[in-house]
């Protein structure tokens, strides 16, 4: 006769088993950004998308896998000749950028709108490598496909939110192809090689309509200090100042559209 301590030892474990495990927890943003510093490139591949030659890392550490987006470009001319005819003089396309987006994003609470992306060397180049997003749709192909966001009020929340940084770190590259959706409708913003232009003014004033509260408070506490402190070494004291010249723009019409409107059409 089997004991019946033994059968009930059996028993809890088997039913043990067959229980449903808890997911594990979301890594959190420095977990992120310490795989993507230390983790074992375990394959890669070039993407097809994309001027600046990216690729696609597929990295490891222990029972984690993930993709990674890794871009080396690093470009200073002093004119361009872009591809829709019109030139640019003191033109940089720069992975620095990318981790420059990234960390001033998390300075004005947006760290979940523009993925986490560290400064990595791989296959003897240094560049940018950031989380990779599974989006299940780009904005172009949204839209190309007719496809409506479920909460049309916070889509537009967040489209707002997106046109505000593109203005304020000067995105002359925001197209519909750097906006990624994911299944349950997150909106990320990526690619920011050709930002942070040395201009005090905005480069699309119009995409300033609307803008979050936190986000606009977030803005006003911005100082030299703590945007240096959160971008160093990847934004000259040039560009920084110019982000924060184009801020008081923001700032300035925000205000303006106030006054206007009224504020319960401008701020959320």
């Amino acid at each position: 006769m089997v004991p019946v301590l033994v059968c009930l030892s059996i028993a809890s474990r088997v039913a043990a088993r067959s229980q449903p495990t808890d997911p594990p927890a979301p890594l959190t943003a420095a977990e992120m950004a310490d795989f993507l510093s230390t983790a074992e490139v375990v394959s890669s591949a070039p993407l097809s998308v994309g001027v600046t030659r990216p690729f696609k890392l597929t990295l490891k550490a222990g029972a984690l896998t993930h993709d990674a987006a890794f871009q080396a470009i690093d470009q200073n001319v002093p004119m361009q000749r872009l591809a829709d005819g019109r030139t640019e003089l003191n033109f940089r396309d720069s992975y620095h950028f990318n981790i420059a987006a990234y960390r001033l994003a998390e300075l004005l609470g947006l760290g979940d709108m523009v993925p986490v992306t560290v400064e990595r060397k791989w296959n003897g180049r240094t560049g940018a490598l950031a989380w990779w997003v599974d989006a299940k749709w780009d904005e172009t192909k949204r839209m190309k496909e007719g496809i409506h966001p479920p909460d049309p009020v916070d889509w537009a929340m967040k489209q707002s939110r997106m046109r505000v940084f593109s203005e304020l770190v000067y995105d002359t590259d925001r197209n519909t192809g750097n906006q990624l959706i994911t299944e349950d409708w997150h909106l990320w913003m990526i690619d920011f090689t050709r930002a942070f232009r040395l201009s005090n003014k905005l480069l699309r004033e119009d995409n300033v309509q609307r803008c979050s509260r936190d986000m606009l408070a977030a803005m006003k506490a911005l100082t030299v200090e703590s945007v240096s402190t959160a971008t160093a070494p990847h934004l000259t004291s040039g560009e920084i100042k110019s982000l924060l010249k184009r801020r008081d723009v923001i700032l300035e019409r925000v205000d303006g559209l106030v006054k206007q409107r009224g504020e319960s059409l401008v701020l959320f």
